[in-house]
């Protein structure tokens, strides 16, 4: 009797399905015992190889292969889970020189926050704007953006409310975030790491930007646009955000650190399109 179906899903590292990798199956020997192709969700099944052990084989244009031992039982499904496969790093061309503005309907403002110990919230900002002066030598770039504190979305009314209160954003005193970036540092192929200050709640701190550089085209409108995605950590204590209920246990209900997560994408010059 032989395997029912061995599956995969085929990721990249950043949790993209890679549509078309090639999953391929060999035995002990070298010899092919089977091939499949990844569909658009990454997803890949070869039905019916023989029970015993295999060597699983992972390829995809602009991937780096990875290969992984496994053994296919007899008369029943399979799975080998989620295979994930690193980028190969390029030079990729860096945006020309000058100011590119941050298009808000492209881009994504996000926070994440621990809740009583077990969970996490997360929620964005939804109105902002700024722009990346790219400069030569790109280490001298600089980025300016501004947010409005109560455009706040968790997708929860009282929860928003009060992230706008004292407790928190305190956004009657304090309408707006500010970021200014005044550098740069390069970390890796396409990778940087922003020197800049954060503005919040009055308090003025130094927040690091890990950035990644995703690459420049441009679209059907003939506008040119850049891509950006970025990550930081900060502590809400240091910007006298000091909201300090606890529960039972004594677990704080909510974490003192937030994530910050950003994708961005940026067009050239000192206008959007519309």
């Amino acid at each position: 009797m032989t395997g029912q179906a061995l599956t995969v899903r085929i990721e990249s590292g950043d949790g993209w399905p890679v549509a078309g990798a090639i999953f391929t199956l060999t035995d002990l020997s070298g010899q092919q015992a089977g091939i499949a192709v990844a569909d658009e969700e990454g997803g890949a099944r070869l039905d019916s190889p023989s029970p015993g052990p295999y060597t699983a084989i992972f390829t995809a244009p602009g991937f780096s292969p990875s290969a992984t031992a496994v053994v296919v039982p007899n008369g029943r499904p399979a799975e080998l889970g989620t295979v994930r496969l690193d980028r190969i790093a390029t030079e990729t061309t860096l945006p020309e020189p000058g100011v590119w503005t941050i298009d808000p309907m492209h881009t994504t403002v996000g926070v994440t926050v621990q809740h009583a110990g077990i969970s996490s919230v997360r929620g964005r900002f939804t109105e902002f704007a700024g722009s990346l002066m790219i400069g030569s030598p790109t280490e001298s770039s600089t980025v300016t953006a501004t947010i409005q504190a109560d455009s706040v979305d968790t997708a929860n009314k009282m929860r928003d409310d009060h992230l706008r209160s004292p407790d928190f954003l305190n956004v009657a005193e304090h309408p707006t975030i500010t970021y200014r970036g005044v550098g740069m540092t390069p970390a890796g192929p396409d990778r940087w790491s922003v020197r800049g200050d954060l503005t919040l709640c009055g308090q003025t701190r130094p927040v690091p930007l890990d950035l990644r550089y995703l690459g420049v085209d441009t679209d059907p409108f003939g506008v040119v646009r850049a891509g950006f995605s970025a990550s930081a950590q900060l502590r809400r204590q240091d910007f006298r955000i000091s909201f300090a209920q606890t529960l039972a246990t004594g677990i704080a209900m909510v974490g003192s650190t937030v994530r910050v997560t950003l994708d961005v994408e940026a067009v050239q010059g000192d206008t959007l399109p519309y």
